[in-house]
């Protein structure tokens, strides 16, 4: 089985949470596609059963907006059932976009493994990080 983990990062910050993630779905015996979402497919990954996607958030605590929000505009349609993860760290406010991104793929259908998703305050500690590396081990 292999999993996909689909990230925006502006900083580094994300991608390193994406990697814990994969990390974490690797320990749980699968297989990890890591990816930055401008070589992503939305249609191929609804295919899948269970996928990770990481953003930061952005201006006004929201995703980025010239990738990865016309990303999950078209993955909105596609996600009804699926096993979802959602990821990503931010440098001010108080998770808000993480938040308004969880519901809204919950109100699309998706099964999130982590209600609140995983947030990390800028650069991810090893705390964030081992939350990761559990995370991806849960999607799996």
């Amino acid at each position: 089985m292999s999993i996909s983990v689909v990230y925006w990062s502006g900083t580094g910050n994300t991608q390193a949470m994406a990697e814990a993630v994969a990390e974490g779905i690797k320990e749980a015996g699968a297989d990890a596609v890591v990816m930055e979402v401008g070589a992503a497919d939305a249609a191929a990954l609804a295919k899948e059963d269970a996928f990770a996607l990481g953003c930061p958030s952005m201006g006004a605590e929201q995703l980025e907006e010239s990738e990865m929000e016309p990303f999950v505009e078209e993955l909105e349609l596609l996600v009804s059932g699926k096993k979802i993860l959602l990821f990503g760290s931010y440098g001010w406010g108080d998770g808000e976009w993480m938040r308004d991104w969880t519901q809204r793929m919950k109100d699309a259908g998706a099964l999130l493994v982590r209600e609140e998703g995983v947030i990390a305050n800028e650069t991810p500690d090893d705390e964030a990080l081992a939350e990761c590396r559990a995370a991806g081990k849960e999607l799996v």
